[in-house]
């Protein structure tokens, strides 16, 4: 029986960090790009994170790009406009209920984040948890992907070891073994 690989939706920040700065969401693209598990995006993440790069990283946009075009992944459909006003309480910023309604209903079995709107574990939350599973990129890592403290703690160092671009660059992501 073929094993099933876990579906992660991976909000823009991801994407964004995972391709400026060498760090936690870099190692999170690098296990997408290994296959270790399917990332999930909607349109609405995939046109935030291209966006936002072309506007502050201009020189991460061929980055990203090749990174989108190398990544098998699934494309799930943005909620129609009714649906997000419908849930108006699910999370503290309203600019997040579309990414947690494109989440929920593609049943994936994490959304992966640095937004703490998605991962604080208080009353702004509770409702998006009984539905999905929000988690900050070192728990992803930790628990999901098997490392270590000490190697997340060794990724911690890098910002201050390298420049980023230069040193970790999207096409050694995607060789990477």
């Amino acid at each position: 029986m073929a094993e099933c690989k876990l579906r992660v939706f991976l909000d823009a920040n991801v994407l964004i960090r995972g391709v400026t700065l060498p760090r936690f969401l870099y190692e999170v693209l690098w296990h997408a790009t290994k296959g270790d598990f399917v990332p999930v995006f909607s349109p609405l993440v995939l046109a935030s994170a291209r966006l936002y790069v072309r506007e502050l990283f201009p020189k991460h946009v061929d980055d990203l790009e090749l990174l989108l075009a190398s990544l098998p992944c699934e494309i799930v459909s943005n909620p129609v406009p009714e649906e997000v006003v419908a849930h108006s309480g699910l999370v503290r910023d309203a600019k997040d209920i579309p990414v947690a309604l494109a989440a929920i209903s593609a049943k994936v079995d994490y959304l992966v984040t640095t937004d703490r709107d998605f991962t604080d574990p208080d009353e702004t939350t509770a409702e998006l948890r009984r539905y999905l599973k929000p988690v900050r990129v070192g728990t992803f890592l930790h628990e999901m992907m098997g490392w270590t403290h000490e190697q997340l703690s060794a990724i911690e160092q890098r910002r201050s070891k390298c420049s980023g671009r230069d040193h970790l660059s999207l096409s050694i992501l995607l060789k990477r073994p």
